[in-house]
């Protein structure tokens, strides 16, 4: 089969929980399924290259509510030339266009990562158009991956006919031994809560910083993620700050990355909105011990109540930051269905069964 897929910005090495999830899955597909990955050239840094995948780099822009539209119209117009047997794309948004397509006789195939209309970084405008783009890309596909089976769940029957739950997956990481990054940034093993993510509002940042000034601790907190079109909130996150010590050291991964995860006292996930995060898995990987947000996504890993807090509660998030700063320690957590491999082999089994199925549009509304 001949895949395109469209909607990420692109892998490796490029921040976001639905480029992880592209470089994860795509090169363990079987070595039959040729993808082609549309990147935003913008984004585009490294040169790594795999068997089985072909990049197409194409112009976007990095101004805030058009570069995912521009670049999913470029990339979709560029894909009916191709006329590839499926095309994969991920998340509502960059569905808009996914009518061109199967006018063109081209089967479509959605990942359903986050009702991104629900995020408030996105004005009144931008939240619709999104909407749109929800009706649009659930009707017109011919298979959906829910990679949240709480999000799955609110639509009609119809919808789950055609619907399939396949959660994130993770590496089981080893962590190292090796400290010479951390301590760059001044920072000491065991002695640091953290945090990752993009630098956005849904992400709790600032709940996580006000919950962080309210404790007395000698521990530093470090913000991990960059700040992209989101600069007024970054500055917003550096007012927050108050006479204790927190690091931002902007976007890592590989080693870097591994060391602050092996050394970290705590994990803190504080968003407000989440598909499925990522970011979690790699904390519970790590085996550290977390605290997060009581939001749906955080349901999806098996945790103890005592894990959770209310949603953007800073002074119940303060509690809990004293309490498990008092006795760090590691933790085991059950991880077996969220393996890439097991993933990877359930997404070409839908590619198989979606090409044999024969062309069909399902209303919203029926």
């Amino acid at each position: 089969m001949k895949i395109c897929v469209i909607g990420t910005r692109g892998f490796p090495e490029i921040q976001g929980g639905v480029e992880k999830h592209c470089e994860s899955l795509y090169p363990l597909l079987p070595s039959e399924d040729k993808v082609i990955v549309f990147r935003r050239k913008g984004y585009v840094h490294s040169v790594q290259q795999y068997p089985n995948i072909r990049f197409i780099d194409l112009p976007s822009t990095k101004i805030k509510g058009l570069e995912a539209v521009l670049h999913s119209f470029i990339a979709t117009i560029y894909t009916i030339f191709i006329h590839p047997d499926i095309v994969h794309i991920h998340n509502i948004g960059p569905a808009l266009f996914s009518p061109l397509l199967t006018l063109a006789g081209i089967k479509v195939i959605l990942t359903y990562h986050s009702p991104n209309y629900e995020h408030n970084k996105w004005g009144f405008f931008a939240k619709h158009i999104l909407l749109l783009s929800e009706k649009i890309a659930l009707s017109r596909s011919s298979s959906i991956i829910f990679v949240n089976k709480f999000q799955m769940n609110k639509y009609n029957d119809c919808i789950k006919k055609k619907s399939y739950y396949i959660p994130n997956g993770i590496q089981i990481n080893t962590p190292t031994k090796k400290n010479d990054y951390i301590c760059s940034l001044g920072l000491s093993p065991q002695k640091y809560i953290l945090s990752v993510g993009r630098i956005t509002p849904e992400k709790g940042f600032d709940c996580l910083i006000k919950a962080y000034n309210l404790i007395n601790t000698d521990c530093k907190l470090v913000i991990v993620g960059s700040i992209e079109a989101e600069s007024s909130y970054g500055n917003y996150l550096k007012k927050l700050v108050g006479t204790k010590v927190v690091v931002f050291p902007g976007y890592v991964f590989g080693e870097r990355l591994n060391q602050l995860y092996s050394n970290a006292a705590l994990y803190v996930l504080a968003s407000y909105n989440e598909g499925f995060p990522l970011v979690l898995l790699e904390a519970l990987s790590y085996k550290l011990n977390v605290i997060v947000s009581d939001i749906p996504a955080t349901h999806l890993v098996n945790l103890q109540k005592d894990d959770y807090f209310e949603k953007g509660n800073v002074k119940m998030l303060a509690s809990k930051l004293k309490e498990r700063l008092k006795n760090p320690q590691l933790k085991s957590y059950q991880l077996s269905e969220f393996n890439w491999q097991q993933i990877a082999n359930n997404v070409h089994r839908i590619y198989v069964q979606t090409c044999k199925k024969k062309s069909c549009i399902v209303h919203i509304g029926d």
